[in-house]
């Protein structure tokens, strides 16, 4: 134990609910966390060994333990996540997303109007929200304009001012925006009806306002005022579009709330939707940095909690991936199948386009990070002890058994290295024999760098499956590197990767961005192995093709290959082409060579 004071202060915590507090040695708050048994909890930072290295340096750390003591453990939530908004510690989940949402507002007052606002004045008025972002509410308010001819201005319109003829009707009167309550056109009870519709829209409940508009286009069509009836139907079609672009369930689901949660190496992405009728009336996703080995449980379970007191939500049911406590009065559904099932996984689709969204901007803004968060997932993925920073890929090219060559090219951090990309010729293997091929340039390879003490790679990617692999790990093993570099197979069909003396392969996310680098890696190791022995080829077959030339002899050989790298080049120069290279007299036994070669064939 790390000090006798220490020591005392683990003995002395109570086995209850509750919230515990780490200092330094500079009373610094360093952690906060909440527990079921609060003894149970804080003793398990120091009675284990931390796999990462932020926790292990935390606990190094720890000189004083506070506690709060609380009722339950959703007590011990909701003041663990006040405490860490206030005082944010170095070593807690940061919370990156703290802006000010905007609402739509049911003013209370007379005729009341309906605007947008981040305020929020408790003077009885209503609030519908909050929104993540302000084209959601224009869209709403402007279908809710077509709709209801709405007042806009901020007159004080009591019974008494509007007898005393106080006001006078504006523009949005006089353009059929706005029926006039101001000089007594409209009533009281017929305005608040329309504030009545417009507040079931907002809840997600289209039921009411559709009956209402389809009783009026009937009533207009009987009456003959058939261009009334047209104008009521055009706001029952733009309240059905609406309707079934926010409907994305059974209609009997309403008053849930929705919560997902999609995590890396660096950060979480919790989503949440509320549903109502059916129909998304809210939607938000809030991400968190993780500063230590927290689990999805931990995060989802902070997230749920900072979202309830950010909208002020008073869920009755809410619809999880997994369970996690939130007290007593909450239900919690973790749905199997049917249609709860189908809007979880909407909300982890959600999740996961805000991750894809997160991550790309971090490519732009701050490639450092994101890059460093590519090494620790890859880390993680491929089950390495240090993150992969440099990376080798190894492929054979040979067709039927002619030139065999190979190509190793090199990533580091992620990236290609293109100065350090080598090719090789085969020097010790006849004919079309992959392994020994295989073995022979990786033993070339990590000999030289051993002889030259140029640092060796934290990964070797052999393109092929266990044969190649076996084939590497001779000349790992001849050269006493093995254990010290990771090296891996990837067999080009399944895309599985093979790990020495594990007989299971590893099959990685389709779409994870640890696949898609070793794919990167294996493509540019082909084609740069491709391009290679292309070359050598068309060498080799201006080489004999040169040689049968009468007159010609070596050194005017090699000035060819190195001027004209084909055959086909070679037949397409013109006469004074290759005269500039070699000389009239050379260049006319060349042309009237393969003049020759044309009239006989």
């Amino acid at each position: 134990m790390q000090n006798p004071s220490l020591e005392l202060q683990l003995q002395t915590l109570p086995d209850s609910p509750g919230v515990y507090q780490y200092y330094d040695k500079d009373d610094k708050l360093l952690y906060v966390g909440k527990a079921k048994n609060l003894k149970k909890r804080v003793l398990s930072y120091f009675n284990k060994v931390h796999e990462v290295g932020r926790t292990r340096v935390m606990v190094k750390k720890i000189v004083t333990i506070k506690h709060i003591v609380v009722q339950s453990e959703s007590d011990a939530l909701l003041l663990e996540n006040n405490l860490i908004k206030k005082h944010q510690p170095r070593y807690n989940v940061l919370l990156r997303d703290d802006k000010t949402y905007p609402w739509i507002c049911i003013k209370n007052e007379p005729f009341s109007r309906i605007f947008s606002t981040r305020r929020m004045i408790k003077d009885g008025s209503e609030y519908f929200g909050p929104y993540t972002n302000f084209k959601t509410i224009h869209t709403i308010l402007d279908m809710i304009k077509e709709l209801y001819p709405l007042r806009t201005c901020n007159y004080d319109l009591t019974e008494r001012n509007i007898q005393n003829g106080k006001f006078k009707v504006c523009l949005e009167y006089h353009i059929g925006n706005c029926k006039g309550p101001c000089e007594g056109y409209e009533t009281l009870t017929n305005y608040q009806d329309h504030v009545d519709q417009i507040r079931e829209i907002l809840k997600g409940n289209f039921k009411d306002s559709l009956r209402a508009f389809k009783k009026q286009m009937q009533q207009f069509a009987a009456d003959m005022e058939f261009e009334k009836a047209q104008i009521v139907k055009t706001k029952i079609e733009a309240l059905e579009n609406y309707q079934s672009r926010s409907m994305v369930a059974n209609p009997k689901i309403t008053n849930v709330d929705v919560f997902s949660i999609v995590s890396d190496e660096g950060a979480a992405y919790i989503n949440f939707l509320q549903i109502s009728h059916g129909s998304v009336i809210r939607s938000h996703t809030l991400e968190l940095k993780k500063k230590l080995d927290e689990t999805d449980e931990e995060l989802l379970q902070l997230g749920v909690v900072e979202i309830i007191g950010r909208f002020q939500l008073k869920p009755k049911e809410v619809i999880l991936p997994f369970e996690i406590d939130l007290g007593e009065h909450i239900k919690v559904t973790v749905p199997q199948l049917g249609d709860k099932k189908q809007i979880l996984e909407l909300s982890v689709r959600n999740a996961k386009y805000f991750r894809m969204d997160q991550l790309k901007q971090m490519q732009i803004v701050d490639p450092e990070r994101h890059t460093n968060r590519i090494m620790a997932q890859m880390k993680k993925d491929l089950r390495l002890p240090e993150e992969p920073r440099h990376i080798e890929c190894f492929d054979n090219s040979n067709i039927q058994g002619t030139h065999p060559v190979s190509a190793c090219v090199v990533f580091k951090d992620g990236k290609p290295s293109k100065k350090d990309y080598r090719h090789f010729n085969v020097k010790t293997v006849e004919g079309p024999n992959d392994f020994a091929s295989m073995e022979e340039v990786v033993f070339r390879r990590y000999k030289r760098l051993l002889d030259e003490n140029e640092p060796l790679p934290q990964l070797v990617i052999i393109d092929g499956g266990k044969g190649q692999l076996s084939a590497a790990l001779k000349s790992f093993d001849t050269l006493g590197i093995r254990g010290k570099v990771a090296i891996v197979g990837i067999a080009k069909r399944l895309e599985e990767l093979f790990y020495p003396n594990d007989p299971v392969p590893l099959y990685l996310d389709k779409k994870s961005e640890t696949l898609k680098i070793i794919q990167q890696l294996r493509n540019e190791a082909h084609r740069f192995g491709i391009t290679f022995h292309r070359d050598k080829r068309s060498k080799s077959a201006l080489n004999s093709s040169i040689e049968s030339i009468p007159g010609i002899g070596e050194k005017t050989m090699q000035t060819l290959i190195k001027q004209f790298k084909s055959v086909k080049r070679l037949k397409m120069a013109t006469q004074d082409e290759i005269s500039a290279v070699i000389g009239l007299s050379k260049a006319k036994k060349i042309t009237e060579f393969y003049h020759n070669q044309k009239t006989d064939s």
